[in-house]
């Protein structure tokens, strides 16, 4: 019997050791919609220019808790007046246990906004069409090169600020 609890509890220490990811809730943050120039904007032929930003945050809530924040703004403008500006803040909570800090970084950082985008791009269509504007499909982002960009742009960039102290 002894064996047996003792094989058992190794079993429960591996399982709290392997690497975990896990997607404890969704849910919409904030949301704003602006249309300043309806509705003489609807008379007009819909030909916008689209401008959408992302951005990311994220927070540690608790142990092994973070919150990640994936923001997206869109604006469109027929001419020089703005149709409408759209922003959407999609959060999810996550656990994330047995890595590294540079992997949890990693995974806040891409692994996260990849799971919450498909939120966020149904809201922010949602809201332009709850507006009388047409539907809008953002086209699939890639966070995991948008990562590892915005990680080297950092890394340059302590390299420039380290040159310049030495």
């Amino acid at each position: 019997m002894a064996n047996t609890e003792s094989q058992h509890n190794n079993g429960a220490a591996n399982n709290a050791e392997q690497p975990q990811v896990n997607l404890q809730r969704i849910y919409l943050k904030d949301t704003s919609f602006e249309s300043p120039n309806s509705p003489h904007i609807f008379a007009q032929k819909w030909l916008p220019q689209l401008e959408v930003e992302l951005n990311t945050q994220a927070l540690k809530i608790a142990d092994h808790l973070h919150e990640v924040v994936l923001q997206v703004t869109v604006t469109a403008k027929l001419d020089k007046e703005t149709a409408y500006l759209a922003e959407i803040q999609q959060a999810g909570m996550f656990l994330i246990k047995g890595l590294k800090e540079d992997s949890i970084n990693q995974v806040l950082g891409a692994f996260c906004p990849n799971v919450l985008f498909p939120y966020a791009r149904e809201a922010i269509d949602s809201v332009i069409q709850k507006g009388s504007f047409p539907a809008l499909m953002l086209a699939p982002v890639n966070f995991d090169a948008l990562y590892a960009k915005k990680k080297q742009q950092v890394e340059l960039d302590q390299q420039k600020v380290s040159r310049q102290t030495h």
